[in-house]
């Protein structure tokens, strides 16, 4: 659904230039409901708007449904915002329009692309929701929670294949955020819809099959569920589930570059830009040693 290869995006201004993305690499599956992580300034939203056809890409590829968005133009940035993707946002003023009820909002997008059977398509949503008792409230009358579910039915109103969601659960308790998700997880498996969420909450996002962590704006890891890593490669005897829910892979990406994650490189003494010394063991794995401990006290990162 989503491939991104050596995305770049740089923001220009008379004085300054930032780099928010540097070559990011990111493949989504058609269907699959993943969490992108990463702390302020990591380029997370960056990504997320320029998916979402919000923002171009300053260099790079970037596909979504088989559609090259750096050939787009204008108008088709304008039909692909309205027939492919759909976005939930943290900000519900950005989501909903105060002085409507719930069904109308829902019907917004739908009046815009014309769409008929307008009434019955936008109850049927809010049903899918859990808002069948509130077709007729207006914003201020409903809970955060609520708002956030009427934001969702609205995301889907016109049937979109691709559904981005920035922080949707930061303003909700963990109950609603656990319900949030369950239809997150009804919209992948029911309408096979795509489902991108971008979050730093880790209880949320450890609910979710994949998680990408993105670290100075490129992919750094990983983190795959052990359900679908033993479905994949079968080779996680040693993990119990109970007490470990993901499983923390480097990426490689396509100039051969991994992001190692900062605790391992505190593990052997390694701090900001430095050196380390790179090798292979008799038993075939990738050893990484920080050069400046003398010989006898080094110690090592060991991947197989």
């Amino acid at each position: 659904m989503i491939q991104c290869e050596n995305l770049v995006k740089i923001y220009k201004t008379k004085e300054t230039e930032v780099v928010a993305l540097q070559g990011l690499d990111l493949s989504v599956e058609k269907g699959e409901l993943m969490a992108i992580i990463g702390n302020s300034g990591s380029g997370k939203s960056t990504l997320l708007n320029m998916i979402g056809g919000l923002d171009r890409p300053s260099a790079g590829k970037l596909f979504v449904d088989g559609k090259d968005l750096l050939k787009f133009t204008e108008k088709d940035y304008i039909e692909y915002k309205r027939d492919t993707v759909g976005f939930v946002w943290q900000n519900n003023a950005r989501n909903l329009i105060p002085y409507m009820s719930a069904l109308y909002n829902v019907q917004v997008p739908m009046v815009l692309k014309n769409s008929k059977m307008r009434k019955e398509r936008a109850q049927e949503l809010l049903d899918m929701v859990g808002l069948s008792h509130r077709y007729n409230n207006k914003l201020g009358e409903l809970s955060g929670g609520e708002q956030q579910r009427v934001a969702i039915a609205i995301s889907l109103a016109n049937n979109p294949k691709l559904l981005l969601a920035d922080e949707p659960t930061g303003s909700v308790d963990t109950a609603t955020a656990k319900n949030i998700l369950g239809i997150f997880r009804n919209i992948t498996s029911n309408m096979g819809v795509t489902v991108v969420i971008v979050t730093h909450d880790m209880q949320l996002s450890k609910q979710v099959d994949r998680i990408v962590a993105i670290r100075d704006g490129r992919t750094s890891s990983e983190f795959i569920s052990v359900n679908a890593y033993k479905k994949e490669f079968n080779q996680l005897a040693t993990y119990a589930e109970e007490e470990l829910s993901h499983v923390e892979l480097a990426v490689v990406d396509a100039a051969g570059r991994v992001q190692l994650p900062k605790k391992y490189l505190d593990a052997i003494g390694v701090e900001g830009k430095s050196r380390v010394k790179v090798d292979i063991s008799e038993d075939n794995k990738i050893v990484i040693v920080n050069p400046k401990q003398p010989e006898g006290e080094q110690k090592i990162i060991g991947k197989d």
